[in-house]
């Protein structure tokens, strides 16, 4: 049960850690941004990422149980899901922290193709673990549109 509960909570840490990091800029800089009419309430995304950071996390415990823990063969479903996390993990910094919205997108479009990579590697293994991310991938959809609507909509100043 320690390796479920370690896969299960280690996407919250950087999750945890951006929120931590970047909680002041939140009221102060995001508040003031143009944001699109659905644009999620601010109230909605921890709730939203605790949900998707546990179902990630426990699915990449069942790939990597199935695939025998750190073998040959969880190399590239195991990191291809690390890369991801970590590009998830990079994107509140890069929005928050740097204010840098063409760099938070940059991120995410490569945040996508990794975390879509991932559920195409995982199906062949697990199809439950695949079908985990498919919520996840449906946010990311989201996020991935609200980051392009904000950079389009919020030049950068010079």
């Amino acid at each position: 049960w320690a390796y479920t509960v370690g896969f299960t909570v280690l996407p919250h840490v950087g999750g945890f850690l951006g929120w931590f990091i970047n909680r002041k800029e939140i009221p102060v800089w995001y508040e003031k941004l143009k944001k699109p009419s659905w644009c999620p309430p601010r109230k909605i995304f921890p709730v939203a990422w605790t949900v998707l950071y546990t179902g990630m996390g426990y699915a990449s415990y069942l790939i990597w149980n199935d695939l025998g823990g750190c073998s040959s063969k969880a190399l590239i479903p195991l990191g291809l899901y690390g890369a991801q996390l970590a590009l998830n993990w990079a994107w509140p910094p890069f929005f928050f922290g740097a204010r840098n919205l063409k760099m938070a997108l940059v991120d995410i479009l490569c945040l996508d193709g990794l975390a879509i990579g991932t559920l195409c590697s995982w199906y062949r293994i697990n199809k439950i673990a695949a079908l985990l991310l498919v919520p996840y991938l449906g946010w990311l959809a989201m996020a991935t549109c609200l980051t392009i609507r904000i950079w389009k909509d919020n030049p950068e100043q010079k």
